[in-house]
C-alpha cells in the first residue's frame, strides 16, 4: 500500500484529503461534478478530464475559455502519455511584422489584442483524447457545460475577485467582444449573482454535433477569422484549419527515488526538473520543513532552473539545447555546487550559446489517471471575444520574443514558450500521483515545493498544498501570508530580498492533486483541492 503520509500534520485548511476510488479534483465544484457524473455513468477519467475543462470553460473564465491551449499527462492504465495543445503562430507573424505595426524596437508581441492570439488548441486536445481514449459518446460529455452556459451559475467568491481585477483593466476592457460578453448589465457580476453564457453554449453545442471540427473548419473557424480580419488581427481560416495538438511523450528526472514528469519544451515544466535534480544533491530532509536552510536552497535550486530555462527554452523544433542536455545529471551536479548555503546569489544560464489558467485531475477505479492543464494565459486573456460564439481568446503570443538569437523566436506555425504545465509522479514504472499547480512562473515552482514536502518531509497533499509558498519573481522572494517571519528575516539575513507579492491574479498558484493509495479497485486515491480557489477534490 502506497500510504508514506502522517495524516494528522497539516496547516490552517478549510479543506481536508478526499479518499475515493473515482475522483476529480479542480478549482470549481460544478466542473469538478461535472466530472464525477461522467464516471458514475460509466465513463473513464478521460470522459471526466473532457467533462470538467469544458465546464471550468464557463464557471471560470477569468482563467480559461473556448480560445484556450491546453497540456495533457495521462497514465492509460500501461503507460504514460504527453499532449501538447498549445496553439501555433499565424502564418503572417514574424518580427518584421510586429516591429512593422509597433515599431522598431518592439521586444515581443502585444500583451492583449489579436495580435496577442495564436491558434487555440484546447478543443483540439479534448477532441484528440477522446478519440484515442474517451469511452462515451463525445456530445454527452460537453452536455453538462451547455446546461450551465445556458441556465447559468452564481459566481463564487474567488472567480469574482479575479474577474473584478481583471476587469478593472481598461487593456482588457476595451478589447472587442469583451464587455458584451463578461460585463452585463455595465460590469463584473457580484458574488452570488447568476452569469449566463448563452453564445458560449451555441458554440459548445457545435463542439458537440461536429466532434470539434466546427471550431477549426466550419462555422466557428469562419467566426473567428471573420473577427480578426474586422479588428486587425492575422489569423486566417487557413491558420485554424491547419492546426494539430501533437502527442509528444514526457521528459523527467529521479527525485528521492521518484520520476518526476514534465511535458516537453515548449513548457517550462522542465525547470521544475531541474530544479528539483540541483536539490537531489542536498539532504532537505534532515533540515527543518519550514525553516531558512530549506528554503533557502529550494530558492537557489529554481533561480538556477529559471536562468537556464528563459536563456534555452521555446519550440522544442527551434532548441539549441535538447532536454536531454539540460538534464544532464553531471550538469545539473555542477549547478548544485554552485549553491551557497550561506548566501543568496544571481545566477546565469549555466549552458554555452550551442545549445490565467485552470487545472484539473481526475482518476478511475480501473487505474486510469489524467493530469490536464489549459488557460487562456493572463487573465482574460487577449481580452477579445468572438460575437456571437462566446470564443474568449488566450494571449499567448505575447510569450514570444522578437530577438531573433533566441530559441524562443516567433516565426509562422511555431509554438511560443509555455507557462502551463501538468505533472506527473511515477515510481518504478507504476503511478504515483497526478498533479498540478496553476498560476504562470508559480507552477514549476508549486511543482517543486509541493513534491519536496510529500517525498522529502512526509506531508500528505492537503497538507503540502495548504503550507505557505514563496515564490521567485523579477529577483524577488515573495512570501505567502502565514509563511515564517523568523525564516523570511533569516533569508533576508542571506541576501534574498523578501517582499509582499503585488499581484493580485495569479498570487501563489492554485493546485489539484490526485495520490495513488494502492489497487485503485481496492485502496483507491487520496486527493487534495487548493484553498486559495473555489473548487473541491469529488468522489465516489
Amino acid at each position: 500500500m502506497n500510504n508514506p503520509f502522517d495524516w494528522s500534520a497539516g496547516y490552517a485548511s478549510r479543506r481536508s484529503p478526499v479518499f475515493a476510488r473515482n475522483i476529480v479534483s479542480t478549482s470549481h465544484p460544478l466542473a469538478a461534478q461535472a466530472g464525477l457524473a461522467q464516471l458514475q455513468s460509466g465513463g473513464n477519467a478521460v470522459d471526466a478530464a473532457i467533462a470538467t475543462a469544458a465546464m471550468m470553460t464557463i464557471v471560470e473564465p477569468c482563467s480559461n475559455g473556448l480560445g484556450s491551449d491546453a497540456f495533457c499527462i495521462l497514465w492509460d492504465g500501461q503507460q504514460l502519455h504527453g499532449l501538447n495543445a498549445s496553439g501555433t503562430a499565424p502564418a503572417a507573424w514574424t518580427p518584421e511584422y510586429f516591429k512593422g505595426k509597433y515599431g522598431a524596437d518592439t521586444k515581443t508581441p502585444p500583451k492583449r489584442g489579436w495580435d496577442s492570439v495564436t491558434v487555440p488548441g484546447a478543443v483540439a486536445g479534448w477532441m484528440a483524447l477522446h478519440q484515442r481514449f474517451g469511452k462515451r459518446p463525445f456530445a454527452e460529455l460537453l452536455a453538462p457545460a451547455i446546461e450551465i452556459a445556458e441556465r447559468g451559475y452564481a459566481v463564487p467568491v474567488i472567480v469574482q475577485q479575479k474577474w473584478t481585477n481583471a476587469a478593472s483593466l481598461p487593456e482588457i476592457t476595451q478589447q472587442p467582444g469583451f464587455s458584451e460578453a463578461f460585463l452585463p448589465r455595465g460590469r463584473q457580476p457580484a458574488v452570488g449573482e447568476r452569469f449566463t453564457f448563452a453564445e458560449a453554449a451555441r458554440t459548445l453545442r457545435l463542439i458537440a454535433e461536429t466532434k470539434g471540427e466546427a471550431y477549426y473548419r466550419g462555422e466557428v473557424a469562419a467566426a473567428i477569422a471573420a473577427h480578426a480580419k474586422a479588428h486587425g488581427g492575422a489569423m486566417t481560416e487557413a491558420d485554424l484549419a491547419a492546426y494539430r495538438p501533437e502527442w509528444v511523450g514526457t521528459v523527467s528526472t529521479r527525485y528521492r527515488g521518484h520520476e518526476l514528469h514534465e511535458i516537453p519544451p515548449n513548457g517550462q515544466g522542465i525547470a521544475a526538473l531541474i530544479a528539483l535534480g540541483v536539490l537531489e544533491h542536498f539532504d532537505l530532509g534532515a533540515l527543518p520543513v519550514d525553516g531558512i536552510a530549506s528554503q533557502h536552497l529550494q530558492i537557489e535550486a529554481m533561480k538556477l532552473a529559471f536562468a537556464d530555462v528563459y536563456r534555452h527554452v521555446g519550440d522544442a523544433r527551434a532548441m539549441k539545447l535538447t532536454p536531454a542536455q539540460m538534464l544532464d545529471t553531471a550538469y545539473l551536479k555542477s549547478r548544485a555546487a554552485l549553491i551557497d548555503p550561506k548566501r543568496a546569489q544571481d545566477f546565469g544560464p549555466g549552458h554555452g550559446p550551442q545549445g490565467g489558467t485552470i487545472y484539473l485531475t481526475a482518476a478511475d477505479a480501473n487505474g486510469m489517471m489524467v493530469s490536464f492543464i489549459q488557460s487562456n494565459y493572463m487573465g482574460f486573456g487577449s481580452g477579445v471575444v468572438v460575437p456571437g460564439y462566446g470564443v474568449s481568446l488566450q494571449n499567448r503570443g505575447h510569450g514570444f520574443t522578437l530577438d531573433a538569437s533566441r530559441a524562443n523566436v516567433v516565426a509562422p506555425g511555431k509554438r511560443p514558450f509555455h507557462t502551463i504545465i501538468p505533472a506527473f509522479l511515477t515510481k518504478d514504472g507504476a503511478p504515483v500521483m497526478s498533479f498540478g499547480v496553476m498560476g504562470g512562473d508559480m507552477q514549476p515552482q508549486g511543482h517543486m515545493q509541493t513534491l519536496v514536502r510529500m517525498l522529502d518531509y512526509q506531508q500528505h497533499p492537503q497538507a503540502a498544498c495548504d503550507a505557505p509558498r514563496w515564490r521567485f519573481n523579477a529577483g524577488l522572494v515573495n512570501a505567502e501570508h502565514g509563511f515564517s517571519e523568523t525564516t523570511a528575516a533569516g533569508l533576508r539575513a542571506l541576501g534574498h530580498r523578501v517582499e509582499p507579492f503585488a499581484d493580485s491574479y495569479q498570487d501563489y498558484g492554485a493546485g489539484q492533486f490526485i495520490w495513488r493509495l494502492g489497487d485503485p479497485k481496492v485502496e483507491g486515491y487520496a486527493a487534495a483541492s487548493d484553498p486559495r480557489r473555489d473548487g473541491q477534490a469529488a468522489g465516489y
